[in-house]
């Protein structure tokens, strides 16, 4: 990073960086993208959805994230018949005190692992709106504040439809990212068949609470030239006048991959964001906070429609000298 007159030091932590991402690939094995950007989510202070088919990996990247640092960890397994205070906590009277005392639910952690966040009622799923939102939980009147950093891992599986309620636009739009594991390689895969990964390896913390924050505070060190905000402002007005899109990406998104490239370009170790960084975010920060429309739905573009729309979007964009 480069260091001016008022400039402060870098984070000792920063030269840990790519131990982290070692540690969570011997979580995860041959998937180091989908691990670049968990760590960018971490890193700008984001919310990470993990959207994928059963058995790809996605509670473990989540878990495996959580516990790189020495934070507090909590999994809560999202059902039907969960309510909000099971999320956020309860008012209870004390008989002893003859007062009325505020018992915090697993939200009031550092680290929350939403497992199938989508099985669970929207009324529960719309409790953890404040908390991502602002930081805190307000139950009977007041307000108390989350842990930091605070972070919700969320996961999900898009093809199963049964007994499950899908994330309304509002909630997605709290989400920083969106990323998919996929199948992995078939060298990768005969590493996880004979054990390799998984729940079963420890995972050594690489950070402690106070370097997480000290790393994302500095997150906002890193340069984005003018030309490269204007390049981001025009994808996203691209996004809200395409034909195949209802819905296109609001300031929040737009903020949101602002954040993102400047946290890519720090664990890149430059102090400068590029359009490549721009360009390989899009797709992940973007792509469930666009709607697509009924027309394009009727043209049957298939369940990544909004990912194809979105880097048609990025060949249409003139890109930054």
């Amino acid at each position: 990073m480069t260091q001016g007159a008022t400039t402060p030091a870098p984070p000792a932590a920063l030269a840990r960086l790519p131990d982290l991402e070692a540690t969570l690939g011997t979580a995860l094995r041959g998937k180091p993208e989908a691990l670049r950007l968990a760590v960018v989510c971490l890193l700008a202070r984001g919310h990470l959805l993990i959207e994928d088919v059963p058995g790809v990996g996605k509670t473990t990247l989540a878990q495996a994230l959580a516990r790189s640092a020495r934070c507090g960890f909590h999994r809560l397994q999202f059902t039907s018949d969960m309510l909000p205070s099971d999320v956020l906590g309860v008012t209870v009277y004390n008989a002893q005190s003859q007062a009325f005392e505020f018992k915090p639910g697993p939200v009031f952690t550092n680290f929350l692992l939403a497992d199938e966040i989508n099985r669970t009622t929207p009324r529960t799923q719309s409790a953890l709106l404040e908390a991502m939102n602002e930081r805190q939980v307000s139950i009977d009147g007041r307000s108390y504040p989350l842990p930091e950093p605070f972070m919700v891992l969320a996961t999900q599986n898009p093809v199963e439809h049964h007994g499950t309620y899908p994330l309304p636009e509002s909630q997605l739009d709290r989400f920083f990212l969106r990323l998919r594991i996929g199948y992995p390689e078939r060298a990768s895969e005969r590493e996880i068949v004979r054990g390799a990964g998984g729940f079963g390896v420890p995972i050594q913390p690489v950070l402690a609470a106070e370097e997480v924050l000290e790393l994302q505070a500095w997150v906002s060190q890193v340069t984005v030239d003018d030309a490269l905000v204007d390049y981001m402002l025009a994808i996203v007005e691209k996004t809200r006048g395409h034909e195949w899109l209802a819905l296109g990406v609001s300031p929040r998104g737009a903020q949101a991959l602002y954040r993102a490239t400047q946290a890519l370009a720090m664990i890149e170790g430059r102090d400068y964001a590029t359009p490549d960084d721009v360009k390989r975010l899009a797709v992940p920060v973007f792509a469930h906070r666009v709607v697509v429309n009924t027309r394009a739905a009727l043209a049957a573009r298939g369940a990544d429609s909004s990912d194809r729309i979105l880097e048609e979007i990025l060949t249409q964009v003139e890109v930054p000298l």
